[in-house]
């Protein structure tokens, strides 16, 4: 199958999970994705199981379908090699702190000097024009400085991050989209440009698309923060013997489910009677039906909100999503068999005219550095001149 983005080169010299998860959506939806290392590799080649050094767990779930090259940037030859390849790429991204772009020669301006067709994407941790610029970022700071670690601590009563590195994976899916903005713009004005993302302005935006709720007028309407979003009982409800995902949303399922319950004295409670009277009265709701749902067992709820047409779902554990059927019935995991071994995966989320994107497993540390810098002009002696300074290395 031809992916969308067949032809489009992207040069990644992102570490750890934001940049990389950033290009493997690219790689996912078909462009080259060169993904440069410095010699001692990317941190995450050591982070989590593994069936052979250097290709552990979290590595292996931020860099598939890449090709991987090693340059010194610290050597004036490999930054030589990396401005060589700069001239045929379409795209350029990078974690880099911003005081350390110049010494690179990684500068937005004379990258694009060199390649003015260049989208040269930025991903930072805070906007380079503000106070916080160029301080050290990572998932848990900037969980910690949006609001969600507040948002956990208004909901539980302590501090807390997510137990999922949120703020990597979705500014790294908001660098995609602001990337491939920018390819577009290209085709219609034929130049390049630079794209900047930083965590800290893209988390706070995340977060308050809900949250900001009576700031959003000025004067303010009302507090900070979505009531149904914070309410107490806002979970996964207990049942009989188990757990029900309850989630009625408008009047005729919040009828259907105090039906179900029998419990219809509720339907005419003026609190509970449109949208915004139950939004105002969240928490009441939501505790009443957490009591009502712990009298029957989940698969007796399961069937009779699915016969009243009432939102509701199993929790499925983590341990139970590689044998969901509904996943195994769309070929959402794959299996990929390497010379160390079988690995697995989710799949690409998205389907093209009816196919999910094949994968391809991440590259070794240098895999292709020959092959890649064959393609951007180099002659055997040039290669062989860079492998033997080491200002570029071969797997």
């Amino acid at each position: 199958m031809k992916l969308p983005l067949a032809g489009l080169r992207v040069l990644d010299l992102g570490s750890v999970v934001f940049a990389p998860y950033c290009s493997q959506w690219l790689a996912d939806l078909g462009a080259d994705v060169i993904k440069i290392e410095a010699p001692e590799g990317d941190s995450t080649r050591l982070t989590g199981p593994a069936l052979e050094r250097g290709m552990s767990a979290l590595y292996l779930g931020c860099n598939r379908s890449k090709r991987g090259i090693v340059l010194d940037l610290k050597t004036a030859d490999g930054r030589d090699a990396l401005a060589r390849l700069v001239d045929g790429a379409d795209v350029l991204l990078h974690s880099i702190r911003p005081q350390k772009l110049a010494a690179l020669g990684l500068a937005s301006e004379a990258l694009l000097a060199r390649n003015p067709r260049l989208i040269v994407a930025n991903l930072l941790g805070f906007g380079a024009d503000g106070p916080y610029a160029g301080l050290p970022a990572y998932d848990d700071i900037i969980q910690g400085m949006s609001g969600m670690a507040d948002l956990m601590a208004q909901k539980t009563g302590a501090p807390q991050y997510l137990p999922t590195i949120m703020a990597d994976k979705v500014s790294g899916l908001t660098a995609a989209i602001a990337i491939l903005a920018a390819v577009v713009r290209r085709t219609s004005t034929g130049a390049g440009g630079t794209v900047e993302v930083p965590m800290f302005e893209t988390m706070v935006a995340f977060n308050l698309v809900e949250h900001f709720y009576g700031h959003q007028f000025e004067p303010p309407l009302g507090p900070l923060g979505y009531a149904r979003a914070m309410a107490p009982w806002r979970r996964p409800l207990p049942t009989a013997d188990g757990h029900l995902c309850l989630m009625p949303y408008t009047n005729a399922h919040w009828r259907g489910f105090f039906t179900v319950a029998e419990a219809p004295q509720h339907i005419e409670d003026p609190r509970f009677a449109d949208i915004g009277t139950r939004t105002s009265h969240i928490e009441p709701l939501y505790a009443i039906a957490a009591d009502l749902v712990a009298a029957r067992p989940t698969a007796w709820w399961l069937a009779a909100l699915e016969a009243a047409q009432v939102p509701s779902a199993p929790m499925i554990a983590l341990d139970a999503l590689e044998s969901d059927p509904h996943l195994a019935a769309t070929g959402f995991f794959q299996s990929l068999d390497t010379p160390s071994g079988t690995l697995k995966y989710p799949g690409v989320p998205v389907k093209f005219d009816g196919q999910r994107p094949p994968i391809a497993p991440p590259p070794h540390l240098g895999e292709h550095t020959v092959a890649v810098l064959t393609e951007a002009g180099f002659s055997e002696e040039d290669i062989a001149a860079l492998l033997a300074s080491r200002a570029a290395r071969a797997g």
